[in-house]
C-alpha cells in the first residue's frame, strides 16, 4: 500500500538504530546508486553554528529577485516537513516527498538512513530534477561528516563558530570549528562571516589551499542611519536593512552577498535590495500577536540568545519569557544572558523528543541555582506556559524561546491573531 507522507516520516525514524549518526559513507552510497553526487547546477552550501537558515533565505531571495530559479534545504522545520525543500520559493507537495522516499527506498536496498539522511537525500532528488539554477544547502549538524557534504559545493559558507552539540562536535571554538571546516573544498571560495573564526578554520583552508573570503577583511560592513553598505574593493551596495531585526541580520546578509558575488551567478543591480527587503525566515524575532505583542525566536544556545539580549536591550520594556529547552544545550547560559532582562520566567516541560527533554524535577534543580524562586514558574508543558504568560502579561511583551520545539508548541495552538514578521 502507498504510504502518505506522514507513514513515511514515521518510517524513517525506524530505520536507523541512532537518530542522529554522523558519517558520509551510507548516504554517499544511496546518492550514488539514485545519481545524485553532482547536481547540475551551482551548489552553495551554508554551514555555522547560528545564522545558517537566513543566510540560505538571502540568498535565495537576492538570486531568485534576479530571475534565477532556486532550490533551497534547510532544517529542522516548525510545523510542516515540506518547510525544508523550497524550489523556486515553494515549499515542495507532499506528493513530491513521497516520489523522493519511494525512490530513495528502492535505491537504499539493505543500507540504513536516518530521518535526516533521508531528507537530504529528497531534497537532492527533486533539485535534480527541477532545472535549477542554484542549489542551496544548510548544513544539518557540524559540517565535515553531515549528509549534506556528500556534495562538493562550488561556494561554502561557515556564518559562525560557537558552543552548539558539543556531544558531537567537540568541548570548544577550535575543535567545532574543525568540523565546520569539512564543508570547504581545495580552489573553491569560502566565505567566513566572522571577524574572528577559531584559527582550526584557517589552518584547513591553508592546509587544503581554500580561497577564504572574509568579513571585515575582504568585504566589509558598514551599519547607517536608515541603510547599510556592503564593500569589496571596486564595488559596493547601498542597502536597506533588512526585515529580520536581530543585529546579526546584517553579518549574515553580508555572507549571503558575499557569496553570490564569488559564483559565477550575474545578479542584477536592482535585485541585491529586492532581495534584502523580501527575505524572511520563521521563527527570528517573529511578532505573533499584537495584544498582547508576544514574540517568537528560535535562539537555542548562548550565541544566539546574545543575540537576543542585544534585541531586547535595543528595544527596552518589561518581558516575560516562555521558555524550554532540551537538556543537552547550555540551559545556563542562556539563562545568565536574559536573567537580567526578563521580569518572569514562564518554563515549560518539553514532551517531545522525549529522550532530550528535561522532567519537571530536572527544571526545578535547574532553575532554582540560576533564577531567584519569585522569577518563575513551571509548567506541566508549553501550552501551560503560554497561556499564562498571556494571561498574566498585563501590558509586558511576551517572549518564546529556547529550542524550535518550542515555538511549534506555542505556533500549534489557536490564536487570536498572528500578524507574521
Amino acid at each position: 500500500m502507498k504510504r502518505t507522507l506522514d507513514q513515511w516520516l514515521h518510517y524513517q525514524l525506524g530505520t536507523h538504530p541512532q537518530a542522529i549518526a554522523m558519517g558520509l559513507e551510507r548516504v554517499r552510497a544511496v546518492a550514488e546508486r539514485l545519481d545524485l553526487l553532482q547536481l547540475p547546477c551551482p551548489v552553495i552550501t551554508v554551514g555555522g553554528t547560528n545564522g545558517k537558515g537566513s543566510t540560505v533565505a538571502y540568498i535565495e531571495a537576492i538570486a531568485r529577485a534576479s530571475g534565477y530559479r532556486t532550490g533551497a534545504f534547510t532544517s529542522p522545520h516548525l510545523l510542516r516537513y515540506n518547510e525544508r525543500i523550497r524550489i523556486d520559493g515553494t515549499e515542495v507537495s507532499d506528493a513530491d516527498l513521497v516520489q523522493a522516499f519511494e525512490a530513495i527506498e528502492a535505491a537504499r536496498a539493505d543500507i540504513a538512513l536516518t530521518y535526516f539522511e533521508f531528507g537530504t537525500l529528497a531534497a537532492l532528488y527533486l533539485f535534480a530534477q527541477a532545472e535549477l539554477d542554484l542549489s542551496i544547502l544548510e548544513v544539518g549538524l557540524g559540517g565535515r561528516l553531515d549528509a549534506v557534504n556528500i556534495i562538493d559545493a562550488d561556494i561554502a559558507v561557515i556564518t559562525t563558530v560557537d558552543l552548539d552539540h558539543q556531544a558531537y562536535l567537540g568541548n570548544d571554538r577550535e575543535a567545532i570549528g574543525f568540523e565546520k571546516a569539512g564543508i570547504m573544498r581545495p580552489g573553491r571560495p569560502c566565505i567566513l562571516g566572522e571577524k574572528d573564526p577559531p584559527s582550526s578554520v584557517l589552518r584547513f583552508a591553508y592546509e587544503y589551499g581554500v580561497y577564504c573570503i572574509r568579513a571585515y577583511s575582504d568585504y566589509l560592513i558598514d551599519t547607517l542611519d536608515g541603510h547599510w553598505v556592503w564593500s569589496e574593493p571596486g564595488f559596493s551596495l547601498d542597502l536597506p536593512y533588512p526585515q529580520l531585526k536581530a543585529p546579526a541580520q546584517i553579518q549574515n546578509a553580508a555572507c549571503a552577498i558575499a557569496a553570490l558575488r564569488a559564483s559565477t551567478l550575474t545578479i542584477a543591480d536592482t535585485a541585491w535590495a529586492q532581495g534584502m527587503a523580501a527575505a524572511t525566515v520563521t521563527g527570528r524575532l517573529q511578532r505573533w500577536r499584537t495584544d498582547p505583542e508576544v514574540i517568537l525566536d528560535v535562539a537555542h544556545n548562548p550565541q544566539s540568545v546574545a543575540q537576543l539580549a542585544a534585541w531586547l536591550k535595543a528595544d527596552p520594556k518589561p518581558t516575560v519569557a516562555v521558555f524550554s529547552a532540551l537538556k543537552d544545550k547550555d540551559i545556563d547560559g542562556m539563562l545568565a544572558r536574559l536573567a537580567p532582562l526578563i521580569g518572569f520566567w514562564h518554563v515549560g516541560v518539553m514532551v517531545e523528543p522525549a529522550e532530550r527533554a528535561l522532567s519537571a524535577q530536572d527544571w526545578q534543580d535547574q532553575l532554582s541555582v540560576a533564577l531567584m524562586p519569585a522569577d518563575y514558574r513551571i509548567h506541566p508543558d508549553i501550552a501551560a506556559a503560554y497561556a499564562a504568560a498571556v494571561a498574566d502579561s498585563r501590558g509586558r511583551r511576551v517572549l518564546v524561546f529556547g529550542s524550535f520545539h518550542t515555538l511549534e508548541a506555542v505556533m500549534r495552538l489557536p490564536q487570536p491573531e498572528a500578524v507574521g514578521v
